[in-house]
């Protein structure tokens, strides 16, 4: 039996770093020493595994999940995408979860106290698995954005949550979703601690009115890169090249 390959590591020029001092929380959850540097395990590189079985007929449909009067207020929308590696190939039956505020700016959160209402019609969170060629889609509402203790007057940008379990613990994910055109993304001081402005735009779903229906939802499409494994020698020869 072969021991599956090792995936890339992360490239810390587009990843954030822990500390962040403008963006003050970081300061409290960044580590005093230095990272250890640790070969990938078995733990790591393999696992989990997700069914259908797992996923209800809804989850994917915000709009309709939570659902109890009639549907949320908002403007409704489509997220869809590819769910890919750095080798450009698909990550199929992989589980993508999002969450998110309403279309007032709110988290259905016992913590969350912004004064815009609840919508008793939206729940904010929905799941689904990637197809054979790595392809998923949402309907939900745009959320709205709100204000947050950073500074006296932060804002953050609409955005939803993102995250990504793709083949193993190795190219979990867990990332943000903004929308072009929004003038508060570059303003964000969450959005100020990637260092790399490509990754940044990465992170930025297009509109794509070629998937939306008329009279209906906008879409947008944003697509996903998971780390890459590398190559593995088998008889010889390297196997998936």
């Amino acid at each position: 039996m072969n021991t599956p390959a090792e995936y890339y590591q992360r490239d810390p020029d587009r990843h954030p770093p822990a500390l962040t001092p403008g963006y003050k929380t970081s300061v409290a959850r960044s580590p005093r020493l230095a990272p250890i540097s640790l070969e990938q395990s078995m733990s790591e590189i393999t696992g989990p595994t997700f069914g259908h079985a797992d996923i209800g007929p809804l989850d994917h449909d915000l709009i309709r999940n939570y659902a109890k009067t009639g549907d949320p207020i908002g403007e409704r929308i489509i997220v869809h995408g590819r769910v890919l590696d750095e080798n450009a190939r698909p990550v199929p039956n992989t589980l993508v979860e999002i969450w998110q505020a309403n279309a007032g700016g709110r988290y259905r959160h016992v913590n969350d106290r912004y004064l815009a209402p609840i919508d008793p019609n939206f729940g904010g969170c929905g799941r689904t698995l990637t197809d054979a060629d790595g392809y998923y889609f949402f309907r939900t509402v745009k959320p709205g954005a709100y204000p947050w203790r950073n500074r006296i007057n932060n804002w953050r940008p609409a955005h939803i949550h993102v995250s990504v379990f793709g083949a193993s613990f190795s190219q979990r994910l867990i990332t943000q979703l903004y929308f072009e055109g929004d003038p508060l993304i570059p303003l964000c001081p969450i959005v100020q601690t990637i260092p790399d402005p490509t990754a940044v735009e990465a992170l930025i779903a297009r509109l794509d009115l070629n998937a939306s229906v008329p009279l209906d939802s906008i879409a947008y499409r944003f697509d996903i890169v998971l780390r890459g494994r590398r190559s593995t020698l088998f008889e010889n020869r390297l196997e998936g090249n």
